[in-house]
């Protein structure tokens, strides 16, 4: 059996298969958080990575939104002082690329993931639609190069206004299943433009027939009419599949005070989720850190808290 990843070290997660890593999610009982950071974004602290910065206060688990895949750049690793110039430099032919993803894995001690979305330009949008690249649109191309990457898993997600669908979603998980072999997470945060409810049991039962080792919501409190109780149905659903359940703030809450996102933590630990996500809306695509902080305070203690914030990455 595993450790629970609540407690590991840095060399322990790094040993860790795809599968070993669901199970130390799982065994950490609801204690684990994910930090959703913008990649392309110039640090808030200018010369190191958001990444460094959300694991320095609390974050388990590394989740990268506005990543191509095929222009892998990470704003605040060494020598990406301008977007531009790193772009030039990736795209440089002579160039022995290095792996942002390798790179940010290595400082940072944790599991990596990246956002891939399932755009469907022809669904019924409340809002215009919001064109993006296509090396961060889930496709087999993409998916594969995800995992040359090395990336631990992916989210199946939108972000706001793409036109992502929980019908291209659940499709997305059947193709990730065929072309990664990280952990794949499948779900909405929010509506991402489109009209529809944003929880759905036959979706989220689509997301799990497809293979979705975990399942995400938006947490409660964060979307209009998501309730305690379609929260808490769904994941006793989710959990009786074998698959687990991650809660998300994604609709800009992350940089509320920090008793609403203390609140938030709560009422979703009570739900039963396995993970609590934090998006990337406050600073330069980062939670405030005091907030990632505070989460972690309100899920699992000042002990746990001081446990993670404080061991070296070197052990």
């Amino acid at each position: 059996m595993v450790k629970r990843l609540l407690s590991c070290t840095a060399s322990e997660v790094k040993k860790m298969t795809p599968m070993e890593l669901k199970q130390a999610i799982k065994a950490s009982e609801g204690r684990i958080i994910c930090s959703e950071n913008v990649a392309i974004s110039q640090s808030v602290a200018g010369d190191i990575t958001n990444a460094e910065l959300a694991s320095a206060y609390g974050a388990d688990l590394i989740l990268l939104n506005g990543f191509d895949v095929f222009n892998p750049v990470v704003m605040g690793l060494p020598g990406s002082a301008n977007l531009q110039d790193v772009i030039d430099e990736f795209n440089d032919p002579r160039h022995l690329k290095k792996n942002p993803v390798d790179q940010l894995k290595y400082l940072t001690g944790r599991p990596v993931g990246v956002n891939l979305e399932p755009v469907d330009l022809d669904t019924k949008m409340n809002e215009t639609i919001t064109l993006i690249s296509e090396g961060r649109q889930c496709s087999k191309e993409t998916l594969q190069e995800a995992q040359k990457l090395g990336f631990d898993f992916i989210c199946l997600t939108g972000n706001p206004g793409t036109g992502v669908t929980n019908e291209k979603i659940a499709d997305a998980v059947k193709l990730a299943k065929e072309h990664f072999f990280g952990l794949v997470i499948a779900g909405k945060m929010h509506g991402a433009g489109v009209d529809e409810d944003v929880v759905n049991m036959e979706a989220i039962q689509s997301f799990v027939e497809a293979g979705a080792d975990i399942v995400l919501l938006p947490a409660v409190g964060t979307v209009p009419g998501v309730t305690d109780e379609d929260v808490r149905d769904a994941v006793k659903y989710i959990r009786k599949a074998g698959a687990l359940s991650m809660s998300a703030i994604g609709t800009s809450q992350e940089s509320a005070d920090q008793e609403t996102v203390k609140q938030i933590a709560i009422r979703n630990k009570i739900c039963g989720v396995d993970i609590q996500h934090i998006g990337d809306a406050g600073y330069s695509g980062l939670a405030p850190v005091e907030n990632i902080y505070a989460t972690s305070i309100a899920i699992r203690g000042l002990r746990h808290t001081m446990n993670r914030v404080g061991t070296s990455i070197n052990r």
